[in-house]
């Protein structure tokens, strides 16, 4: 975030200028972008799709009320050649692949919210079906399998697309090429994210290599001109390698800046199961008008889990009655009395306080720290001396949800509901938000449109449907195979202007609905295993890192004995046992640090791998 990726769509739009070089496209391209504002207004839903073919429009007009035979031939043909008799059952096929129905598409604008009328726009810009197509976090405003049949879409789009997309799955699945852009550079990496991931580390690796080499040459031509540039016959050859030295072009090593990670703290005092139960529980906001109804729900501590489902069919309800923020309008919750339950809520991002700061949000809920202990908590929570103080009007999307997942998660819940956590994150972060949840030992209910974040971090699904929740035996895969049946999107989807066959969709599904219950059983509860298989390691270090701790005190006590003024003169022999005994401690502590150090590396690369798996399938 911040490397100016939307300044680099607005260069490639025309928007903005550039300060040097140019910017060739070819003759009479199209290029299009989402609107920033949502459309509004009477017009029905199907008419504001259809009007962003501007040249359709326009010569649907002309056709009214041209007199000419030669003039409405043109019209006619030129119509047969763009494909404009099909476009409303193309603009149909996108709205409906967004998640609005046959009724929907007819009611006008104005009766929709904001993040639905952003989807609008978003239909009108693939409707129009430019030759350049820039989409900046097309996500944001979906859920997911809103994700998952934009996916499928923008992989056989037949025309040039430019995505900014924090969405790793998207990544994998819809794109051939990555543009990485960083410190004002950009490298060009081909296949998709897991590809662009693996070749980056790589030149990274290379890269520091021959930075340590190129070091190690420094040091070596310097030692020799210090030794010898004073001595006349070595002179010439000092000066010669003095300004070989001068000429070395230094080789800067790319080393990524630190990501703060999330920490969710552990709760205090754990509960015995369950968590929570639903018993015949009606909810909504109406008592005759119940959003979600016939509720039958157990929430254990050990639960991860994940709700699926079109956005309006009731999750958020779901998750607010969960939260205690919605009371039940029939039927019994039953929660442990000692519950402790964090929440965020993409809309408590509003009720932060304009004017506080970090700091004045975190202070109150330690009323008994000293300035330095709260300092020192908000540094650990990623709020260092740049942001402790700044005014959240002033923090980025990402450091609100930051400050946002800390206050939820602040006094240790036992039950942590995300509702859409990662907008507004980058993909780093939202590896950080991965680390950390499978990190914490308390149960989650998770609502995400990010795939990568539901596969890596839930053992178990909950369908939203039909005015109910009920457990989804299948798993992500057949979901999207479901998702994208019901929405038919791709091959009606396709722009009539193009010559060429849309591509095939790059979003194949790779299991269906036939998978075995069992096999389905397994690979739901194999995130959980995995994880538990990192807590042995994790001791390990720990224990090693105690070792390291107590030698190094020992060695510190060591070293005060033989400082000891006159030590040598009055007892060599004790001075000299005391230095074999140091020396048998430096020993052990190097061997215990070797020891540490390769218990961290296989820490590391089981948490890589834990971290990848998901995203292999």
């Amino acid at each position: 975030n911040g490397a100016g990726k939307t300044t680099l769509l607005r260069l490639v739009r025309g928007e903005i200028a550039p300060d040097a070089g140019e910017i060739a496209s070819p003759l009479n391209a199209r290029i299009a972008m989402v609107a920033q504002e949502a459309p509004g207004g009477e017009a029905r839903l199907i008419d504001v799709v259809l009007a962003a073919d501007e040249e359709r429009a326009r010569l649907m007009a002309q056709a009214e009320s041209a007199s000419d035979p030669h003039r409405i031939a043109e019209i006619q043909i030129r119509l047969a050649d763009i494909d404009a008799h099909s476009a409303p059952a193309r603009a149909a096929t996108i709205l409906a692949g967004l998640g609005f129905d046959d009724a929907a598409q007819r009611r006008p604008c104005s009766a929709f919210s904001g993040g639905w009328r952003m989807r609008v726009a978003l239909a009108a810009t693939l409707f129009a079906a430019p030759d350049i197509l820039l989409l900046d976090e097309p996500t944001n405003y979906l859920d997911l399998e809103g994700s998952l049949w934009l996916e499928s879409f923008l992989a056989s789009y037949p025309h040039t697309v430019i995505i900014v997309s924090h969405d790793r799955d998207l990544l994998n699945r819809a794109v051939r090429h990555i543009l990485h852009l960083e410190r004002g550079r950009l490298d060009l990496y081909a296949g998709g994210y897991d590809a662009f991931e693996a070749a980056r580390r790589e030149r990274q690796r290379l890269q520091l290599k021959l930075a340590r080499k190129q070091d190690e040459e420094r040091r070596r031509i310097a030692a020799f001109v210090e030794r010898f540039r004073y001595k006349a016959t070595k002179a010439r050859q000092a000066q010669s390698r003095l300004k070989a030295l001068a000429r070395m072009q230094p080789i800067v090593a790319e080393v990524e800046g630190r990501l703060p990670p999330f920490r969710f703290p552990a709760p205090e005092r754990p509960l015995g199961n369950p968590l929570m139960r639903l018993e015949g529980v009606a909810a909504g906001y109406a008592p005759d008008r119940p959003v979600l109804r016939d509720l039958d729900l157990r929430i254990d501590t050990d639960d991860r889990i994940a709700l699926l489902g079109a956005n309006g069919n009731g999750k958020s309800t779901l998750a607010k009655l969960l939260a205690g923020e919605l009371a039940p309008l029939s039927g019994q919750v039953r929660r442990s009395k000692k519950l402790i339950t964090g929440y965020f809520a993409q809309h408590q991002r509003d009720a932060l306080d304009a004017r506080g700061s970090p700091y004045d949000h975190i202070a109150p809920l330690m009323p008994d720290a000293t300035e330095a202990q709260k300092r020192a908590r908000l540094g650990a929570l990623g709020f260092g001396a740049d942001k402790a103080d700044t005014p959240s009007a002033k923090l980025s999307g990402g450091e609100k949800a930051r400050l946002l997942l800390a206050l939820a998660t602040f006094h240790g819940p036992h039950l942590l509901i995300l509702d859409e956590p990662t907008n507004h994150l980058d993909v780093d972060a939202r590896e950080a938000l991965i680390r950390a949840l499978a990190d914490y030992p308390g149960a989650v209910l998770l609502i995400s449109h990010d795939r990568h974040l539901i596969e890596a971090s839930v053992d178990r699904l909950w369908l939203v449907a039909e005015g109910t929740v009920r457990p989804y035996e299948g798993d992500l895969d057949s979901y999207r195979v479901e998702c994208l049946a019901a929405r038919r999107p791709m091959r009606q989807a396709g722009s009539g202007r193009s010559g060429s066959k849309a591509g095939e969709g790059a979003g194949a599904a790779r299991s269906g609905p036939g998978t075995a219950a069992k096999g389905r059983r397994e690979a739901r509860r194999e995130g959980a295993r995995r994880r538990a298989a990192l807590a042995p390691l994790k001791r390990t270090v720990e224990a090693h890192e105690r070792e390291i701790a107590r030698l190094e005190k020992a060695i510190a006590a060591l070293d005060a004995q033989l400082a000891e003024a006159g030590l040598y003169e009055r007892a060599p022999e004790r001075a000299a046992a005391l230095a074999r005994e140091r020396a048998s401690l430096v020993r052990k502590c190097e061997a215990a640090e070797e020891a540490w150090l390769a218990a961290s590396e296989r820490l590391d690369a089981e948490a890589a791998e834990l971290d990848a798996a998901p995203s292999r399938g």
